[in-house]
């Protein structure tokens, strides 16, 4: 599924339960993996550390586009003041719907948000969510699970969906190509 030019869509990430001690790799590249397939904002629940948010910017600022990102305290208080002002809560888990068999029914406008959890997500949030979406119903990396979600989602993402940045990847066969806005 594509989003149309025209479509009133955001799309928010949720990293529930973050844990500074064990969490730190698998949430930056979460944050880095909602970036690269879509996302406009990336938000971090549970410990305060400012590492990925620090890195997700940092990111956004050399390779171009558009990405807020911020830290919430209250996730579940958020989630549900989300819900009754008409967004669309998205939970991937294991448990959920097959994603090839749900995703097309989510709407593409609107609020959107995304929930991907760090550690045991509370029970509420299966009731909470309208959609329980799984990407295979076998445990395996909440980033890849992003990754597809959002691609099947959004669509592909082109080079030309991040603009702005200092730096540019020349795709190539043969070695790593990296160019300089003024090389440009």
């Amino acid at each position: 599924m594509t989003m149309t030019d025209d479509s009133t869509l955001k799309v928010s990430v949720l990293r529930l339960g973050h844990r500074v001690d064990r969490d730190k790799r698998m949430t930056s590249h979460l944050g880095l993996t909602a970036r690269a397939f879509g996302a406009d904002e990336v938000i971090l629940s549970g410990d305060d550390d400012p590492t990925p948010i620090e890195t997700w910017k940092s990111v956004t600022s050399r390779f171009g586009g558009q990405l807020s990102c911020r830290y919430e305290g209250k996730p579940m208080k958020w989630l549900r003041s989300f819900s009754k002002s008409g967004g669309t809560i998205v939970h991937l888990t294991m448990y959920g719907k097959s994603w090839n068999e749900i995703t097309d029914k989510i709407p593409l406008e609107g609020e959107v948000a995304v929930v991907v959890g760090g550690t045991k997500v509370p029970g509420e949030l299966f009731g909470l969510a309208n959609y329980n979406v799984a990407v295979g119903n076998q445990p395996h990396s909440e980033v890849a699970a992003l990754a597809v979600f959002l691609n099947s989602y959004l669509g592909p993402r082109e080079p030309g969906d991040f603009p702005g940045g200092s730096v540019s990847v020349v795709p190539s066969d043969d070695g790593k190509i990296l160019v300089t806005n003024e090389d440009q």
